[in-house]
């Protein structure tokens, strides 16, 4: 930065307190369901109760964050049937993810949690099988005190618009794309 680029006054003060937020990470980058965990880390060291239940991810998969999450104390709920492309059963694959819905929408209406994370919760929307209206309808109905992260591509505009805070992750370049597979303590 230049020196007549140096800032030398701050943002404008926020003055509204908020009881809650909807939160959205997107986009084709990586980095939005870690995003969500880290603030889910930041919640439960708070001392909020945090729910986070993944759309899309099977139990077959040993992640780090659920070991690390699960040990502070956060309800870690991994009711996907996993990638799309590996599926046998894409009726069964379907009503996982309706399941998974079923189950975000008595954690959100309960009250109960400071933080509900419903990762990867876009692609199960976009391919119709949850209703956007519907999401967005607990969404916006929930107890004030319910703070909301949804994760994954392609979020669609109705839940972009409801948002308070809106991240669109951007890839610049990956390992992946030169072949190197993921990495367990990096990417799971």
């Amino acid at each position: 930065m230049k020196s007549k680029d140096v800032p030398t006054e701050g943002p404008a003060l926020a003055t509204t307190k908020a009881s809650s937020v909807v939160m959205v990470n997107t986009g084709e980058g990586k980095g939005k369901s870690t995003a969500a965990f880290g603030t889910a880390m930041r919640a439960v060291a708070r001392g909020w109760k945090v729910c986070v239940i993944q759309f899309v991810k099977s139990g077959k998969w040993k992640v780090g964050e659920e070991k690390a999450a699960v040990s502070l104390g956060i309800e870690w709920l991994t009711i996907g049937d996993g990638f799309t492309w590996d599926s046998k059963n894409m009726d069964r694959t379907e009503a996982i993810a309706r399941h998974a819905w079923t189950v975000s929408k008595e954690k959100i209406r309960s009250g109960d949690y400071g933080l509900v994370v419903l990762d990867e919760i876009t692609y199960p929307m976009n391919w119709g099988w949850i209703p956007t209206a519907e999401v967005v309808d607990v969404i916006k109905n929930r107890p004030p005190s319910v703070n909301i992260i949804a994760t994954g591509r392609d979020a669609p505009a109705e839940l972009v618009e409801l948002a308070d805070t809106v991240t669109e992750m951007r890839k610049t370049k990956h390992a992946f794309d030169r072949g190197v597979r993921a990495i367990r303590g990096i990417d799971f």
